[in-house]
Formats: C-alpha cells, structure tokens, sequence
C-alpha cells in the first residue's frame, strides 16, 4: 500500500494551508547573526566565519555528509554523434564509473554541445527523472534509469523532451549535460534503494540506517559534481562557466549543490518548494510533516524532529540560499503551484539578499513580489510562470538570459 493511502497520509495532508490569507505573521530570522549571537559585518566575515556555520548546519540537520570521492574515478565515451540535433550539436554519452575497493558503479551522462562554437562554450547540468532517453526524441540515446529491480522506470522517449529544450539552449551557445537521478540513488525509501545507491560504494552493508548521516539528495547532489569532474576533461567545454539546474526535488539538489561546489557560477531552482528555495514559516503547501513522512530518505533521520515546528523554526531557507552567494541564483515558480509557495519562494530570495549585499550589490532586484511572466533579472533572479509544476522553455530562457549576462 502506498504511503498515500494511508490514514495518516489523508489526516496530514487535510491540515495543509493552500490560502494566503491564513499564512502566519512571523518574522523571518536574518542568516547574519552568527552562533554566538554577533552580527556578520562584511564578506570577509561571512566566507570565513559565518558561511561555514551555515552549510554545517544544513549538513547536520537537514541534507547529511557528502560521500567521499572515491578512490577511482573512469570516464569513458561510448557514442558520440557529429550531426545531433538536425546537425546543430555534438551529442556524447558518457559513462562515468568509480570504484572503491571491489565495489563499483556507473552513471550515465548525456550531453549536447554547440557544433559551431568559436571555442569552449558555457554549459549547464541537471539531472533527469525518467532517463537520458526521455529528455530527447533522438532514438539512439541509450535508455537509463532503472529502480531497484533493474527496470527501466520509463521506457517511454521523449516524454520529458520538453523539460530540456537542448536545441534551444545550444542555439543560445550553451551545452546541456543531464544524467538520471535514480542512476545515483534509486528514489525509493527501501534499503534496496540505498543498498544500489552510491553509497554501496563505500559501505558494504549500506541501508537505511545511513539515514542519521546521509541522503538521497546529498547523494544525488555528489553526483552533480562528479559530472562537472566527467566535463573538465571535454575540450569543447569551459567549466569556469558552468551553472548547475533542477526540479522540484531536483531543484533542492541543486540548491544543495550549489552550496558544497563553489565551481557552479550559476544555481537554478526551479519549483523547489519547501526543504528548497521556500519559507517553511509561511506554513503555506507542503510541510516539513509530510516530507518526512512521504520522502524520508531525502533528509536525514533527525529533521523528523522539526515535525510540526514550521512556524516557529530558528532557522529557514533564506539560509540555504544565501550559501550560494556572491554566485548567481535563479528561482522560478509557477502560479498553480501552491504547494511550492511560489510568495515563499520569492520572499525567501529576498530575505537572502542581505548577505549579497555584503557583496555591494543589490541582490533581488525587487521587494515586491511581481505580477506572473515578469522576469526579475538580478544577482538573485526570480519569475513565477503562468502555469502548473514543471520547468518548461519560458523558464530555461530566463536561466540562459541570466547565465548569458554572467558568462558574456
């Protein structure tokens, strides 16, 4: 029986707030004030002092310890296609492997790079849901993405094309690098899952009693950067360019990426919603009850403790954004995704501004959260789609325009 069907699933999910006007007045906490109680005067202070107070809580409390690297690490090309994309594009798929002891496993990595580029070109990377073959119609790309049984869950191609524009993105000079989630750590909360995962790397005997130390999404937020070690190597590529972007649950990934490699000039968080780029203290879409209850192996054990401590919390994730400053954040929203406050979302940016400013630039370009389809372009961006959760062309052409402004 699925978690949804349970009574405690219906009884949690009946007491969600949905309504704006029953969002409570609390006060937002300022990430500044340092564990001893002073105030971060400068950037020096906050890189050196308070930045790392900041991401060794989140490690501790909500997304665990990054996997070590392991002791081998293989990239191998097996495709690589001159004429993709009706002859606009490179296309390789890369294999990439790491071995610890006896242990092994692999991911697969796709990617799509400008054919006519003057020299090395910007890029940005994500990881997929369904497989590489269902974010392109091209019939060669090899399928991936398989649960813990070993089946594919998707054998359908080119039923998520549309979250990856890769045409568009190499029309604009960018190369696209995408791997499936679930090459990483099966998105399932069965010590099956973790035992496939890349955890079973490193331990033996690896289950879900990792969950005090570790998670699905800092698993899955390794491997971004394992994929930007994979593309160090491309010499079509510049990976002093390189920005980093997710969905949904892959957009808390991202964030949390972004956070422990430095490397990524750019993070994108598209609909992350809560444990992502939204305010838990709006109490407005899902909770921090219902994330552990229904995804529990996303964060670690004790953020159960958190559990109906929304409102009142001492910490919230203008936090988690402000980790990726002075870099460039973008955060896109939709209109129909209550259950991401997409307010929260934008009000979130704007509480994280504080510590770009340290920076002496501005952050958020706004205050005031804008109307639908109107792009807030900045060192913290923001637009909030008309539509419903999903990352579609008129989000990726935000991302681009801001990458583009960075990168020249």
């Amino acid at each position: 029986m699925s978690v949804y069907d349970t009574q405690a699933w219906k009884d949690a999910a009946a007491k969600i707030n949905l309504e704006e006007d029953k969002v409570p007045v609390r006060e937002i906490p300022s990430v500044l004030v340092k564990n001893d109680g002073g105030k971060v005067e400068n950037a020096w202070e906050w890189m050196n002092v308070r930045r790392p107070q900041v991401l060794d809580f989140y490690t501790r409390e909500l997304f665990g310890e990054f996997p070590p690297r392991p002791q081998e690490i293989k990239h191998e090309v097996v495709s690589c296609r001159n004429d993709a994309l009706g002859g606009s594009a490179v296309r390789k798929e890369i294999k990439i492997t790491f071995r610890q002891g006896e242990n092994s496993h692999s991911m697969l990595m796709l990617v799509y790079i400008p054919k006519d580029a003057k020299g090395k070109v910007p890029f940005f990377l994500g990881l997929n849901f369904k497989g590489n073959h269902t974010t392109t119609s091209e019939e060669d790309v090899i399928e991936s993405g398989r649960d813990t049984e070993g089946k594919l869950v998707e054998d359908k191609r080119g039923c998520q094309a549309q979250r990856w524009e890769f045409a568009n993105a190499v029309s604009k000079g960018f190369a696209v690098a995408t791997c499936c989630y679930h090459d990483i750590f099966p998105d399932f909360p069965t010590d099956e899952a973790w035992q496939k995962s890349i955890y079973g790397l490193f331990y033996p005997d690896a289950s879900s009693k990792l969950n005090d130390r570790h998670t699905a999404i800092g698993a899955w937020a390794w491997g971004l950067s394992r994929m930007l070690d994979a593309l160090e190597g491309e010499e079509m590529i510049d990976c002093r360019r390189a920005g980093v972007t997710g969905h949904s649950r892959l957009g808390k990934t991202a964030l949390w990426a972004g956070a422990n490699d430095q490397r990524f000039k750019v993070v994108v968080s598209n609909d992350s919603g809560h444990g992502g780029a939204t305010l838990f203290k709006r109490c407005l879409g899902e909770s921090i009850d219902i994330m552990n209850m229904v995804f529990p192996h996303w964060f670690v054990a004790g953020f159960k403790k958190y559990g109906n401590m929304d409102a009142d919390l001492e910490f919230d994730q203008n936090f988690l954004l402000s980790l990726i400053a002075p870099r460039a954040l973008c955060i896109g929203s939709a209109t129909e995704d209550l259950w991401a406050d997409p307010k929260g979302e934008f009000l979130a940016g704007v509480h994280a501004s504080e510590v770009w400013q340290l920076f002496g630039v501005k952050g958020m370009p706004s205050g005031t959260h804008p109307a639908a389809d109107v792009n807030l372009t900045g060192e913290v961006s923001y637009h909030m789609r008309t539509g419903a959760h999903n990352i579609l062309l008129q989000d990726w052409n935000h991302y681009l325009e801001v990458a583009s402004k960075l990168f020249g």
